[in-house]
């Protein structure tokens, strides 16, 4: 359940920061600055190291996508430790 909430956590900043990018929603919306802040706080510490061992692809950040993929085969490792399917 843990994976499932940082994956939607990533998945919200991503769609948060395009509605920011595109100017659908004003950058200075307080509300949504302070629920974008919150998570980027919380998802930086994990990543931050992806960043650093990804090359750098100019404005694209597909770090995000990494820790998505490397959320899904944690938690498939683990259902197959737990129930051997």
């Amino acid at each position: 359940m843990l994976i499932n909430v940082v994956v939607m956590l990533v998945i919200i900043q991503f769609i948060i920061g395009l509605l920011f990018a595109f100017n659908v929603v004003n950058a200075r919306n307080e509300f949504l600055m302070q629920i974008y802040n919150s998570i980027n706080s919380l998802l930086e510490p994990v990543l931050a190291p992806i960043r650093r061992i990804l090359p750098r692809t100019g404005a694209i950040d597909f770090s995000p996508l990494v820790l998505i993929i490397g959320l899904q085969i944690l938690m498939r490792v683990l259902l197959y430790a737990t129930y051997g399917q």
